[in-house]
């Protein structure tokens, strides 16, 4: 097996267009995908705590819920930030809406931030493992908030929430699964795109978008 890549390259434009094409001509499956799913949007997020706090909020929510709550927590704030955070108790970000638990998180997390323990821009410098381990630290913070933070806002181009739902059912229609994979199957099963798993989510993600708006449209 090729030794894994300790940092996995900045998933730009050029990257993107790479990983597919190789994905492409590796598995008939992904070739109809790319197909199908057309151009995909650009979804990279800024560095930062907004980020991901934003992430947090948006966890098992509509994206119509998520919106209001994350316009009602800017309207408070001004601007989201550690400080601007825990300028506000537990119990005022829950009556801007968000659940006990997600308040208790992204103030835990502004707390880390504030203290050190917790070092978004030295990210940057460790492997992708290393990161991971380094977000996961903080309450709150579990493997999908941390793989989706690295893919969507520092561009890593082989992470992969094996987690997501939505990508679940993505390959099981891209890939003609009788049932959505698990967390554990479907994280083996990426080992193949390696090292464009990045590209694969972003993939991924598009076609289920497009699958909904199929279905939608009747």
């Amino acid at each position: 097996m090729a030794k894994h890549p300790e940092k996995s390259p900045v998933l730009d434009d050029e990257n993107l267009a790479k990983g597919l094409r190789i994905l492409a001509r590796r598995d008939k499956s992904m070739a109809r995908a790319i197909r199908f799913a057309g151009p995909l949007p650009d979804r990279s997020l800024p560095r930062g705590f907004a980020t991901l706090a934003k992430i947090i909020v948006e966890q098992q929510l509509s994206l119509a819920a998520a919106a209001a709550i994350w316009s009602r927590l800017e309207a408070d704030l001004g601007e989201v930030t550690p400080a601007g955070v825990l300028s506000r108790d537990v119990p005022h970000l829950k009556a801007l809406g968000l659940g006990a638990r997600k308040a208790e998180y992204v103030h835990g997390i502004a707390t880390a931030l504030l203290s050190n323990d917790l070092d978004l821009p030295a990210m940057c410098r460790m492997t992708d493992l290393d990161a991971i381990a380094h977000l996961t630290a903080v309450r709150g913070v579990g493997p999908w908030t941390a793989e989706v933070y690295l893919l969507f806002a520092e561009g890593r181009s082989d992470i992969f929430p094996a987690g997501d739902i939505a990508l679940q059912a993505a390959a099981q229609w891209a890939f003609d699964l009788p049932t959505r994979p698990d967390t554990e199957s479907f994280r083996i099963m990426a080992d193949a795109w390696r090292p464009w798993r990045g590209a694969a989510a972003r993939l991924l993600w598009h076609v289920y978008r497009r699958l909904k708006e199929e279905k939608k449209s009747g």
